[in-house]
């Protein structure tokens, strides 16, 4: 065993472990048995001091003359002969009782334990009891006491009691806290092996959790899904590097080959001038691609929600519709609103703006040239639902769950970083609204409680 200890560290942790909680338990045990023990003697010595008061109590309101009849009955009544009762003079002599002489007892001592002189017991001329003396009106003492040799057997039956049980006790307690410790170790150990895992970057790796959990049990389940957590976030964060390099390359490769020509062919100012704006275009959309994506990522963080109050769901709408209605006359399109009052929804207004211009701006984009793009504002479900609607095929039902992904356009002949939606969809999981597509058609639905 020694050589196994010595040779893994985790084997001593482990044993350190039960060992600490095995002689905790044990400490345990001894002072409750400690406990048990002194208050045990404390209800004897209790139980004895009251009645002692209470013969002291009788004796003094006993009238002098009666106080030896008196003495001599509770004397024959004590059958066992327990009671030692001795009514002594103001000189110490005794005048009557089963006691031969006045033990001293210290002035302000309700009791004390002493060896006394009974008289009335044959063949025993000391004995232990504990006793007390007190004045009564007249002068007069009063020796009031009890034998402790019934007192003493029940409390070395207490303490055999004691023993008998704290024997088995303390091996329980030693067997138990070593296991437990053991146990405690290990699963201790089984989350370090984890840990160190998953710092080497293995992120598959996952705790086991029984069909009946514990409380440890529940602990892995819990961290479990932690990691699922940072998987799912730590995937998202590599797919959207490797996007964000897929869709950069092409408009940085675009604006190298556009400046490498200009400085070649361009003759004069002019055509420099050309270059350089058709190249600030092309910066221009970088950097809007890289705004939204920062956006996106603020919304997924929930910065915002110190901002949210109260809004006002169809003025927002309307003044969406107002916006985007000189850019739909320019492009021939029909833009339709129909508004009906709603409950107030709870939200950020710049935001609730940003995405039904969004929505807009896609419906446009991608509706048929001339065709009439709907929006329509009515109460739904307690709340109230968003749907912007153009007069295209609308979205394939195969492509829905991929539309509001960083990047993704399913049509490759419109202009744009494939952002629009993603935005939408941050906005709308910021605020607790529900962004769906229409079965048929085009319309695209954002469903929005109403504010608490």
């Amino acid at each position: 065993m020694s050589s196994i200890l010595a040779a893994d560290p985790r084997a001593r942790a482990g044993w350190r472990w039960g060992a600490a909680l095995a002689a905790m338990l044990a400490i345990q045990s001894l002072a409750l048995a400690a406990v048990f023990w002194v208050l045990a003697n404390g209800a004897h010595r209790r139980a004895l001091e009251h009645g002692l008061v209470d013969d002291c109590a009788f004796f003094a309101l006993t009238p002098p003359g009666e106080r030896v009849e008196e003495l001599h009955e509770k004397l024959s009544r004590d059958v066992h002969r327990e009671r030692f009762l001795g009514l002594f003079d103001a000189r110490g002599a005794l005048i009557a009782g089963n006691i031969a002489h006045l033990p001293a007892v210290p002035r302000g001592a309700r009791s004390i334990v002493t060896e006394v002189e009974p008289t009335e017991l044959p063949g025993t001329r000391r004995d232990t009891a504990r006793v007390t003396v007190c004045r009564l009106p007249d002068g007069t003492r009063l020796l009031a006491g009890r034998d402790l040799d019934d007192t003493e057997e029940s409390l070395r039956l207490v303490g055999r009691s004691l023993l008998l049980g704290l024997g088995p006790g303390l091996a329980l307690a030693l067997g138990f806290g070593l296991i437990a410790g053991r146990r405690a170790a290990r699963q201790v150990d089984t989350v370090r092996r984890l840990a160190e895992r998953i710092v080497s970057g293995d992120l598959d790796q996952r705790l086991p959790v029984p069909a009946r959990p514990d409380s440890f049990g529940l602990l892995c389940a819990h961290i479990n899904t932690m990691l699922d957590r940072i998987q799912l976030l730590v995937a998202d964060v590599r797919g959207v590097g490797d996007d964000i390099a897929h869709q950069l390359r092409t408009p940085l490769t675009r604006l190298r080959a556009r400046v490498e020509r200009g400085m070649r062919d361009a003759a004069d100012r002019q055509a420099f001038a050309t270059v350089a704006e058709a190249a600030l275009a092309d910066v221009d959309a970088l950097l809007g691609i890289v705004a939204a994506l920062l956006r996106i990522r603020e919304l997924e963080d929930h910065q915002r929600r110190s901002r949210f109050a109260p809004l006002d769901l169809a003025g927002l709408v309307e003044d969406a519709c107002d916006l985007h209605r000189p850019s739909a006359e320019d492009r021939g399109i029909a833009l339709r609103c129909q508004i009906a009052p709603v409950p107030a929804v709870e939200g950020d207004a710049s935001l609730v703006v940003e995405a039904i211009s969004n929505l807009l701006d896609n419906a446009m984009k991608f509706g048929p040239p001339g065709g009439t793009v709907t929006v329509t504002l009515a109460p739904h479900g307690g709340g109230a639902r968003l749907s912007v609607a153009d007069q295209g095929a609308g979205v394939p039902p195969a492509e829905r769950a991929l539309v509001t992904q960083r990047f993704y356009r399913g049509r490759r002949d419109c202009a744009g970083a494939g952002l629009g939606l993603s935005l939408v969809k941050a906005i709308a999981d910021l605020h607790g609204f529900a962004l769906s597509f229409a079965d048929r058609g085009s319309a695209v639905r954002l469903d929005c409680p109403a504010a608490r």
